[in-house]
């Protein structure tokens, strides 16, 4: 497949690309190349190939729940700086 300089410049207009003539020909034949040789992939026979997930084999490490008695709420408001009925007492923000 090649491309012309009007597709050239077209790209080169969605990449926000100022290009001069010599770099419209020049990108042209590269394109083109780098086109030719993904149209070499297409020849491949992936038929028998299954799909990959990842390229790396991923696997959960994941802990054992394990059933622990919580904190006691006083324990855990003693560190409050104001306690109001019970519970943290903040500034009102509205």
């Amino acid at each position: 497949m090649s491309l012309s300089i009007k597709e050239v410049e077209h790209i080169a207009l969605l990449a926000r690309l100022k290009l001069t003539d010599d770099e419209k020909e020049r990108f042209s034949q590269q394109l083109s190349s780098i086109l030719n040789y993904a149209d070499k992939l297409k020849e491949l026979a992936t038929d028998d190939v299954l799909p990959l997930e990842h390229i790396l084999p991923i696997y959960n490490v994941f802990r054992d729940d394990k059933i622990q008695p919580g904190s006691l709420r006083e324990d855990i408001l003693s560190n409050a700086p104001v306690l109001q009925e019970g519970q943290y007492k903040v500034p009102r923000i509205m």
